[in-house]
């Protein structure tokens, strides 16, 4: 299966046969391979229509693509097929889309890390309501526990803007939380740069694995990701987590959707990085990894003034 725009028309016949006519079914997609060097990573967010279990496939209708393709409604295989199981048409999801690149264009297009964001049956467990950040939304004062041991709340940082975003420090994926992290360390340098902006902001990266994420684990990567390492004083810029019991609250409420990995030390997860303003309101969301730290940080700027 490709994906050049010469070749959509194919794929549109395969993922809405009752709505197009005089359209052959292609023949069957090459089988999933790993990724290899052409393999390029896509952000997906969308609503699952139908699930092919006896093909490993789901179709999904999904929003823009950037740099991949259009909202469609087409059909995706799954690296993990197992996880159909898990799934049920008008799921809301978020996934990665692998698909390697050749001469002609993208090939052997595949969904993996696969996050259920909301839920079509209330009856499906587990049951949770994900709220999706929009610009005025007040955030509550969700309590934290930092690098240094230490409680915080969100609360406390009013007066300032602050930019927090969703990790775990195991994450292997390049493209998500060590992307974040690296994002965030460009941010953090630009600003002190100026001092009266750096005392004006404030950033923030909230663990979503609080049971192995503990201040000392976090205080190591936080140190490792400023470059200052054991001379960092987390004056600017906090790494913490909440309590077991509390992170439901927070995943639903900054649309964080996260579920098991392969093994215990993997989660697969969404992506929620928020800009607050001085008054503790949500300015801007960005929930895939394609947003540019100078982008956001003119937008940092702008909430500080």
């Amino acid at each position: 299966m490709r994906f050049s725009i010469q070749r959509l028309a194919a794929t549109i016949c395969l993922a809405l046969p009752l709505v197009a006519t005089g359209c052959r079914k292609p023949a069957p997609s090459a089988p999933t391979s790993a990724p290899n060097a052409n393999t390029h990573t896509f952000h997906l967010r969308g609503r699952i229509v139908s699930i092919e279990a006896d093909h490993g496939s789901a179709t999904i209708a999904h929003s823009e693509i950037p740099g991949f393709m259009h909202a469609m409604v087409m059909p995706y295989k799954f690296v993990q097929p197992a996880i159909l199981s898990e799934l049920h048409p008008g799921d809301m999801v978020t996934a990665d889309v692998l698909a390697d690149q050749d001469a002609d264009g993208y090939t052997n297009a595949r969904v993996d890390h696969i996050v259920i964001v909301g839920q079509a049956k209330p009856d499906n467990v587990p049951v949770r309501q994900y709220h999706v950040p929009a610009a005025g939304d007040q955030v509550p004062d969700f309590a934290l526990l930092n690098q240094s041991d230490k409680q915080i709340h969100l609360a406390q940082f009013k007066g300032k803007a602050v930019l927090l975003t969703f990790i775990y420090t195991r994450c292997p994926l390049a493209d998500y939380c060590p992307r974040m992290s690296t994002n965030f360390a460009e941010i953090d340098r630009a600003l002190a740069k100026e001092p009266k902006l750096y005392a004006a902001t404030h950033l923030l990266s909230i663990s979503f694995d609080p049971a192995y994420d503990t201040p000392t684990v976090l205080r190591s990567y936080g140190g490792a990701h400023t470059g200052q390492y054991t001379n960092e004083t987390f004056q600017h810029w906090d790494f913490a987590a909440p309590s077991v019991a509390d992170l439901p609250k927070l995943e639903q409420f900054f649309d964080v959707g996260v579920t098991p990995g392969d093994d215990s030390a993997n989660l697969n997860h969404s992506l929620s990085t928020v800009l607050l303003g001085k008054d503790g309101k949500v300015i801007a969301f960005y929930p895939t990894n394609d947003w540019k730290p100078a982008d956001v940080l003119a937008q940092l700027e702008q909430a500080a003034k």
